[in-house]
């Protein structure tokens, strides 16, 4: 799309509606042969294309229209813009307020069917803080008294796929810690 404009027969069809520019050079603005541009005028191609403004679009100006128009030698030239595209975080998704509560419920859940996940772990599973859930853990939590262990995925709060992932990340972080515990015992023995 170097010097092409974007959705090119529908401005193909808004440069023959609209303005005095020559059939030969709309077709070499929008990349069509002539005898196309002569079809679309004659309404025998691209019938029901709804026209497109190239310069609602930004990708012409009246300036460069009407000189196209005064001089057949003259190309239209399609104006460019940078475009700054950056990518923006993800937000966290909105939990209604009916279903606020099934946060902690929903961590006491994790934490007590699956103790080696870390607090964090079950904060982003959740949607909750690591403070709010190392509370809950250590029974200071303010409710603590009133939570009922729910499962996650039956409040909606995450999938099933999700929690395998993060027991499966937490498990090969037990198993790395064991490994490296034995490498210390094993220097430690073979030192002596």
């Amino acid at each position: 799309m170097d010097n092409k404009p974007f959705m090119p027969k529908a401005t193909a069809v808004w440069l023959v509606e609209n303005t005095k520019i020559s059939f030969k050079q709309i077709a070499d603005f929008c990349a069509l042969h002539e005898l196309e541009v002569k079809g679309i005028a004659d309404g025998d191609v691209a019938k029901g294309i709804k026209a497109y403004n190239p310069i609602l679009a930004g990708q012409l100006t009246r300036e460069e229209i009407e000189a196209c128009s005064k001089d057949d030698t003259k190309a239209l030239i399609l104006n460019k813009k940078d475009l700054n595209v950056q990518s923006q975080k993800k937000g966290q998704k909105y939990i209604p307020l009916s279903k606020r509560q099934d946060r902690p419920n929903a961590a006491l859940w994790l934490i007590k069917n699956h103790p080696n996940l870390s607090d964090g772990q079950i904060g982003k599973l959740v949607g909750s803080t690591k403070s709010t859930v190392s509370l809950i853990k250590d029974n200071k939590y303010w409710n603590s008294s009133n939570l009922i262990a729910k499962d996650p995925v039956v409040s909606n709060l995450c999938s099933q796929i999700d929690i395998k992932n993060a027991v499966d990340k937490a498990n090969r972080k037990t198993e790395r810690v064991k490994k490296d515990l034995n490498k210390e015992n094993l220097k430690i023995e073979n030192s002596q």
